[in-house]
């Protein structure tokens, strides 16, 4: 066992898939999702983590984990390797039943007491691994450490309509910063609270350890619904209130909308200042050749990266290393992973494509109103007409489909 403390180690929760985020999270947790064209989700809080002088990570990953361990690649793309410095994977291992996997976030933590009490943190950071920002979590461990807090409960403002969705704090702010946190609800309508829950909490290792154990008997094992509430009024809680921009991505118009905020003359989310750190070996983005521009391509407000051919116009649209949009085919509003295809005279408006799909030639998807998700590896035949809102599974071919034409908001399995 480590007998010298190390600062601060990071705990990650990065193992659920999340079922509103449908098709593109069938194969991979969302933490492990592809955003931007080069990125995944999990970038972001890896490298906040990385700037923020935090190199001992924890991730907890659970729902097939491979794509996520495959990328993260032992924390080397943020320089996490050498001593007293690491990426550890620690999936669930009490048991070999799937009753034994983690069973909530509090859970995840749980389970991986020992691994805490192996490195004697002087705090443990624990955060979501699948939100987009940017943020330096020094300010947070500061004052978390100046008010000698046993908790530190990291929030947002956001509009009042949407507060229901979140974990609310009320918040006594004492400070720029934030102040004692008078009370946690999670989830509840109407809200406490406009200020909602960022999923980052800094705890004090022994606090951590308690209210773990007190939870372990219980049949719900989650922070925001079972731990923070019950420590109000027992222990030292503070909120910590962040004002920049913070993507949650939970849902497909949401995922799409993050998408959307990196365009434009000042995007929201401006990729080159926060300077985000990626594995570029990973589906061999770093070794594919520049992207081709034909004579007739049309680009406006997009994102495009290196391996992709464009012969046909691309209006506010993020495309993936890979992509090819063939001579006459338009694709606007949409996001375009890995090697997908759009051929001759297809259409696209508000479509997010998995990876490796093709539209077939002349193909009309999507429209003005709600986001089409068109699964990974299928293949939409020539011709056909999906409406808005439609969701299509992966793997399909052409012989899978029995109407050239979908109406809104169905699902094609």
């Amino acid at each position: 066992m480590t007998t010298k403390k190390v600062p601060v180690l990071a705990m990650v929760l990065a193992g659920g898939r999340v079922d509103e985020l449908s098709v593109l999270t069938f194969f991979r947790p969302k933490a492990s999702l592809p955003f931007g064209g080069v990125y995944r989700i999990i970038d972001f809080p890896m490298t906040n983590l990385m700037r923020s002088g935090i190199m001992l990570v924890g991730v907890l990953s659970q729902y097939r984990p491979y794509s996520l361990m495959n990328h993260l690649d032992y924390g080397i793309p943020w320089d996490m390797c050498g001593r007293r410095r690491g990426v550890y994977i620690l999936p669930p291992f009490h048991g070999h039943k799937a009753a034994d996997w983690y069973k909530g976030t509090a859970d995840a933590v749980y389970q991986n007491l020992e691994f805490i009490k192996r490195w004697s943190p002087e705090v443990v950071l624990i955060l979501s691994g699948d939100h987009v920002y940017q943020m330096d979590y020094r300010p947070l461990l500061s004052f978390h450490r100046e008010n000698n807090a046993d908790v530190t409960v990291a929030f947002t403002p956001v509009a009042a309509k949407e507060a229901h969705r979140f974990g609310q704090g009320v918040v006594e702010e004492t400070s720029p910063f934030g102040g004692p946190l008078k009370d946690y609800q999670e989830k509840v309508s109407p809200p406490v609270s406009n200020l909602a829950s960022l999923t980052i909490y800094a705890f004090r290792p022994e606090v951590l350890e308690e209210v773990l154990l007190a939870n372990a008997k219980e049949p719900s094992h989650e922070f925001g619904r079972d731990i923070l509430p019950k420590m109000i009024g027992s222990y030292r809680m503070y909120g910590f209130i962040f004002r920049g921009y913070w993507g949650y991505t939970r849902t497909v118009q949401e995922f799409w909308q993050t998408h959307m905020d990196l365009l434009g003359a000042k995007p929201k989310i401006d990729l080159k200042r926060w300077q985000i750190c990626t594995n570029l070996a990973h589906r061999d983005v770093r070794d594919r050749k520049p992207t081709i521009l034909g004579s007739r391509a049309a680009i406006c407000d997009s994102l495009f990266y290196n391996g992709s051919r464009i012969e046909g116009e691309v209006n506010r649209s993020v495309l993936f290393p890979g992509v090819v949009i063939e001579e006459g085919a338009s694709v606007s509003e949409s996001i375009l992973f890995y090697n997908t295809v759009v051929k001759k005279g297809a259409k696209l408006e508000r479509v997010i494509c998995d990876t490796e799909v093709v539209i077939g030639e002349r193909a009309v998807v999507g429209g003005r109103e709600e986001i089409t998700v068109i699964g990974s590896r299928t293949v939409l035949p020539d011709e056909l007409r999906l409406s808005p809102g439609v969701t299509v599974y992966p793997n399909l071919t052409p012989e899978d489909f029995s109407s050239p034409l979908y109406p809104e908001n169905v699902t094609i399995s």
